[in-house]
This record gives C-alpha cells, structure tokens and sequence, in this order.
C-alpha cells in the first residue's frame, strides 16, 4: 500500500520567507550581536545605561514586543480547560520548583567544582524559571497557547514566592549540610515582583485587552483570519531584536573568555535537554496530548535570563564571575530552544499526526 503524502511541504510553502529561515534569522542576529559588542566600542555600556530602576528599556522593548502578537492570540475563554487539568499544573510546578533547580545545582557542582563564581551564577539560573521566551518557543513549536499563558502565570506567582528562598537554600544551606562552599544572593520579592509584571503583566494585559476589544468590535472571524496575521510577524522582530542587544551586551565578556564560556556551556546544555526531555516523557506517561506535552517540556527548559542576570549582578557585580554564567545563559539557550522546536515538530509528524489539534497544525 502506497503511503500517504506528507502534509510537510504543503506547510512549509505556506510559511513566509521570515518563518521558513527562522534559524537563519537567529543566527545571524547572535552573530551580528556577538560583532557589535566586539567591535563597537562602548555599545555594550550605552545598551546597558538606558535602564528605568536597573532595567534595560531596549531588552525589555524587544520583549514586549516578542510576546504582545502570541499573547494576542490566546484564546481567553478557554483558560478553564487549562486549570481544570490538574495533571498538567501539578507537573509544571514539580518540573519547575522541584526538579529543575536540583538538576541546575547537581550539574553546577558536578562540571564546576573549581570555579565557584561560575557554579554560583549556575544556580542562580536554575532558580530563574521562564516567563517570556518560552512564549515565543512554545508558540513555534505549536503548543498549547492558552495552557502556556496558564503556565507561565502560575510560574510567576511561584517565582515571587519561591526564588529567594531556594536561593537561600541551594547556595547557602544545602551546601552548608554537604560540606561545600556557601554564597548568598540579594534578591527581594519587590524586584522579582517587578520584573514579572514588566516582563509578563504588561503584554499579558495587552494581549488580553487587543481580543476582548477586538472581537466585540469586529468579530472573531475578522480577528483571527485579518488582525492576528498582521501583527503576528512582530513576535518575530522581537525576538531578533532581542537576541541583538542580548548578545552585544554579552560580546567582549564572551571573546575575553571563550574557555570559560565552554566550560559554562556544558551544564547548560545538560540542563536544558533533560528539563525539556523530562517534560515531553511526563506528558507522554500522563497521556497529554502533543499541544500540552508540547508547552510542559519548554516551560519546564526555559529560564528566566532578565532576572538572573540582575540578582548576579546587584549581588557579585557587572564583571563578576556569576554574572558571566548568566549572561552565558541566553546564548546557549536560544540556540538549544530553537533546535528543541524543530525537534517537537519532528515528534509531532511522527507520533501524534493523527491527534494534534487541527487548528494548530499548520500553525
């Protein structure tokens, strides 16, 4: 019997010429970032001065506008088929709270035990968890939108609660019991508070507001068949925007030490691909479906890289040791993430072509 054709190219003509080389894109803006903090004297210091109450305007300008067009396309009225899923909320948190920053101070000590600045700078990105760029991923990736914008709320109500005192307890007092060096971190709930509702309160509101207002003027057909294409490339422009000043930021600390830079990048690595294969086994055993196994693995991979790399450094210092693992963050992660989202598609095609969902599929 002659087997069916695949719908692949199909989908990848419809796709515009900005969505079919997305990792073309992101390379050459890490590449074009990496260059100008490189080679533009002074770009990394000017980035960094534009700041309001130690954030910076153009990192969080880019991210706004990265997540304003996926949170625009949340469908609202849905979110009750989201928290009634007990199974998937209680597997985030325990992903996110429990697992996630083990497994970070584990690899920390395991592949840093002579460098304590960077093992510390480690952890600290463990406990970080995601609130912004898992949006974008997940979206590519076609997840669950509306269990994604669940997810990621509830991991900013735990952050404010949580993310100072696991930091007291993986850097003070688990390794105080063990035997091992202690650190400390400053980091107070009204900081962290702030960046959630920047980084996630502002586009979430938009988003929410553009729908409501949106389909009680002009209907729902208008608003997804006409609006939402329009604005829908700018979460792309976001994220390479983003990418961009990330990575200008980090260029002269990353050429002045590729060999740490390397050893930083190995847990990494480690991290990320058994947090998001640790979500995509948990919600193959719980019979979710890819959608929702989907948004578990890369809310349980991505970190909050804003918020960790502001505690390292109003805690150590800009040139700190810890800063530098956090600012290594986001350039292994963007590259990992985006190789995790063809590798999702892959799955998808592969074991769950006949139960993803039909609006999502050619998303």
């Amino acid at each position: 019997m002659t087997a069916p054709p695949s719908t692949g190219t199909h989908v990848v003509d419809k796709l515009s010429t900005l969505d079919r080389y997305l990792p073309v894109w992101i390379g050459a803006a890490m590449i074009l970032g990496l260059l100008l903090g490189r080679f533009v004297p002074g770009i990394n210091t000017a980035i960094d001065s534009i700041t309001v109450d130690g954030i910076s305007l153009p990192i969080a300008l880019g991210l706004l506008i990265m997540m304003y067009p996926v949170l625009a396309k949340v469908r609202y009225d849905r979110l009750d088929t989201v928290t009634g899923d007990r199974r998937l909320l209680a597997s985030s948190i325990i992903l996110n709270w429990v697992v996630g920053p083990a497994i970070m101070f584990a690899l920390a000590w395991m592949l840093l035990p002579d460098l304590p600045e960077y093992r510390t700078g480690l952890i600290i990105v463990g406990l970080a968890r995601c609130i912004a760029m898992v949006i974008i991923w997940n979206d590519l990736a076609c997840g669950d939108r509306e269990a994604a914008a669940v997810l990621v709320a509830l991991n900013s109500v735990f952050q404010i609660v949580m993310f100072a005192l696991l930091g007291w307890f993986y850097l003070d007092l688990l390794p105080g019991w063990l035997g091992l060096g202690q650190a400390t971190i400053d980091a107070s709930p009204w900081d962290i508070a702030r960046s959630v509702l920047i980084f996630l309160g502002l586009p979430l509101a938009a988003g929410y507001l553009t729908r409501r207002l949106g389909e009680r003027a002009r209907g729902r057909e208008w608003y997804e068949a006409t609006f939402l294409p329009r604005i829908g490339p700018w979460a792309l422009y976001g994220l390479l925007f983003t990418i961009v000043m990330l990575f200008a930021l980090q260029g002269e600390q990353i050429a002045a030490n590729p060999l740490d830079v390397v050893r930083i990048a190995l847990p990494l690595l480690l991290y990320f691909a058994i947090m998001w294969g640790s979500g995509y086994l948990t919600g193959i055993m719980l019979g979710l479906s890819y959608e929702r196994t989907t948004t578990l693995a890369f809310t349980a991979a991505g970190n909050n890289f804003e918020l960790a790399i502001a505690v390292a450094i109003a805690t150590f210092g800009v040139t700190s040791g810890q800063a530098l693992a956090g600012v290594v963050g986001p350039l292994i992660e963007v590259p990992v993430l985006v190789g995790l989202v063809y590798v999702s598609l892959w799955l998808r095609r592969r074991y769950w072509s006949n139960t993803s969902s039909p609006e999502r599929t050619t998303a």
